[in-house]
C-alpha cells in the first residue's frame, strides 16, 4: 500500500466522506499546535497531541520520545473517531515530520494510513477549503494487535553497521558533533552513514519520487536490500526517513531512543567528525 496521498486525490476522499483526517501540527521549537489546528485546519480533521498520543513522556532513559503504549495507542486511535475499516491520513505544516510519526505507529496495525504528500501547504495550493474550531468525533471501535512497527533497540543500533546500515537522518552539523543541543554530547554512533531526511523533502515540501530517493540512497553507498536501520535526535524525524524509504519500497526500522538516549549513555562511544567513525570519543 502506498504511504502516500495527494491533496487532489484526498479532497475525493473528503468528499465522499471517506476517510479519517488526523492532524498533527508540531514542531521541536512549538509543541503544542493545537492553536494552530483551531485557527485551521482540514474539514473534519481531529488534532492529535504528538506529545501525549503519539509518545509516552516521562522516560528519559528510553529517549526524548519513546512510542506509546499499544494500550495507549489504541485509545488515542478510537477518540480520534477511528472506526476498523477506515482510511486515515495523517498530515501537518512540518514537511511531513510529525505526521509521518502517526503514519510509522499505525502502518502494521490493519489501518490504512496514509501521509498527505505536501501536507497543509499542498491543500491550500490547490485551493482546497479550510475549517476553523475544534472537531471532536464520536469514539471509534477500531481495534490494534501488539504488533513491532519496526522499532530497532540500542543494541540493535549499535551492531546495525556492521550487519547492515545505520543512518543518521539529521543535519550534518549535528552528526558531526558541530551543533549544540541539549543532549550532553555532541556527534553520531560510530559507523553511522549521515543522511538527513531533508534530502528526500523537495522545496515544495512533497516527497521526491521513488527513483529520486533509491538514487540518493544507492549514492550514499547503501544497499537498499540489506537491514537498514534509522535514528535521528529525538526519534521523530526518523519516522519521516522510513516514510520516504517506504514510499521507495525500502524497509528500515527506526531506534526509536535514538541519540536522546544514545548521549545519555557514557559507556556508549560516540564518534565526531564528517565520517561515519572519525575522532571516536569514549570506549
Amino acid at each position: 500500500m502506498a504511504p502516500l496521498i495527494s491533496a487532489g486525490d484526498l479532497a475525493e476522499r473528503v468528499r465522499a466522506g471517506a476517510v479519517r483526517l488526523l492532524d498533527v501540527r508540531w514542531r521541536l521549537d512549538a509543541p503544542e499546535g493545537r492553536l494552530a489546528y483551531v485557527a485551521a485546519h482540514l474539514p473534519g480533521a481531529v488534532y492529535v497531541d504528538l506529545e501525549s498520543e503519539l509518545a509516552r513522556r516521562g522516560h528519559p532513559e528510553l529517549g526524548s520520545y519513546p512510542p506509546p503504549t499499544f494500550a495507549q495507542l489504541e485509545r488515542s486511535v478510537r477518540r480520534w473517531g477511528i472506526d476498523q475499516g477506515d482510511l486515515v491520513v495523517a498530515y501537518d505544516d512540518n514537511d511531513g515530520v510529525p505526521a509521518a510519526r502517526a503514519w510509522w505507529l499505525l502502518r502494521r496495525q490493519g489501518i490504512e494510513v496514509r501521509v498527505l504528500d505536501g501536507g497543509l501547504r499542498a491543500w491550500v495550493a490547490e485551493g482546497l477549503p479550510i475549517e476553523h474550531g475544534d472537531v471532536a468525533p464520536p469514539l471509534g471501535n477500531a481495534t490494534i494487535s501488539e504488533l513491532d512497527p519496526g522499532i530497532a533497540s540500542i543494541d540493535d543500533a549499535a551492531r546495525a553497521p556492521r550487519q547492515g546500515y545505520l543512518i543518521d537522518v539529521r543535519s550534518p552539523e549535528h552528526y558531526r558533533g558541530r551543533a549544540p543541543g541539549r543532549d550532553p554530547v555532541a556527534g553520531h554512533i560510530p559507523g553511522a552513514i549521515n543522511l538527513p531526511t531533508i534530502t528526500h523533502i523537495s522545496p515544495t515540501g512533497v516527497l521526491k519520487s521513488p527513483d529520486e530517493i533509491r538514487a540518493t540512497v544507492a549514492a550514499a553507498g547503501i544497499d537498499a536490500d540489506a537491514d537498514i536501520v534509522l535514528y535521528c535526535g529525538t526519534g521523530i524525524a526518523s519516522a519521516h526517513s522510513a516514510l520516504a524509504l517506504a514510499s521507495a519500497g525500502i524497509e528500515s526500522r527506526i531506534f526509536t531512543g535514538s541519540w536522546s538516549q544514545w548521549a545519555l549513555l557514557s559507556s556508549r562511544p560516540v564518534a565526531v567528525g564528517s565520517r561515519p567513525a572519525a575522532a571516536l570519543r569514549g570506549s
